[in-house]
């Protein structure tokens, strides 16, 4: 069994097409098919629904796939690892980040291009539920996420950066509650730009709207935070966001009146990555660099 095998089985299953999977690969689409058939000669079972087309894994070609993503990423770990050893200067991390997190990544990656300077970096951001998929498949080396969405059975470490606190935001245009605090039946006679209701900020916004015994005047929803930023700062709606995600964190100019949320939520915010024996030792390196990390002194009003 060769690793070009078990590399080829990966891009089918990526590209869900035998020439585009073989054009991935830099090989012929002959060569590729020749290669997944030995392979299930070898393993003595069908990896391929066939047809003309490719129709998918079987269930046996399935639990190969984990294997080979396993095997794969390990062997790159080690390219990685010999490397590393030679120059501790560089190497490539994949993060996942969900959408409110976004605005913590630079300060995140601030920290690690301290310890590793030529760091090499992929940031993707995943609902949370990906990001432990993600991670479970190798995909991605680090999370950062709600520590309450990470099953405490699951085989992730975890370390906790800060508790988010929630604010009303909103252009000079709206008038806002006078004082710096507002109660939750203030904001929902406000027309609001808020997440999607699938997101686990939203989800924590509408509980606390739940608590107050009010419905809220909901103007726009999305899962787009650059969308509500610039629907927050034209003045056409307000928002209620944690602070961590406030538009000016990402470096926008103009004046916004921020109020704080009596009650908040403070759902707590952390990286994470595969609780695994044989770590990098970049990845143990950016690890250990995380855990030094505390950030609510930052991300509180």
């Amino acid at each position: 069994m060769f690793l070009r095998q078990l590399s080829y089985l990966i891009a089918l299953d990526q590209h869900r097409h035998f020439s585009r999977a073989a054009q991935a690969c830099g090989v012929s689409q002959p060569a590729l098919s020749a290669a997944i058939r030995q392979l299930e000669n070898e393993l003595g079972i069908t990896i391929i629904n066939r047809n003309r087309r490719f129709f998918g894994l079987t269930e046996e070609g399935r639990r190969v796939l984990i294997w080979a993503r396993q095997t794969v990423a390990d062997l790159d770990s080690l390219r990685q690892e010999a490397a590393f050893a030679q120059d501790v200067a560089g190497g490539f991390v994949s993060i996942g980040v969900m959408p409110q997190g976004v605005q913590v990544v630079p300060l995140l990656l601030e920290h690690f291009r301290r310890a590793v300077p030529a760091l090499q970096v992929e940031v993707t951001v995943y609902p949370n539920a990906e990001i432990l998929h993600q991670l479970r498949e190798h995909r991605i080396q680090l999370g950062l996420m709600y520590l309450d969405q990470v099953p405490k059975d699951g085989p992730f470490e975890v370390h906790r950066l800060y508790a988010e606190h929630y604010v009303l935001i909103a252009a000079p245009s709206i008038p806002l509650p006078a004082g710096r605090v507002c109660g939750w039946d203030q904001a929902a006679a406000l027309p609001l730009g808020l997440l999607n209701r699938n997101m686990r900020s939203r989800q924590l916004v509408d509980a606390c709207f739940v608590q107050a015994g009010v419905v809220p005047r909901v103007m726009l929803e999305t899962n787009v935070l650059e969308l509500l930023h610039a629907e927050i700062l034209t003045g056409k709606v307000a928002g209620i966001m944690p602070v961590s995600a406030l538009p000016e964190r990402m470096g926008f100019m103009g004046p916004l009146q921020m109020r704080r949320l009596d009650p908040s939520p403070a759902p707590e915010v952390g990286v994470l990555r595969l609780n695994q024996p044989n770590s990098t030792a970049l990845l143990s390196r950016l690890w250990g660099v995380s855990t030094t990390l505390e950030l609510d002194d930052i991300y509180t009003v």
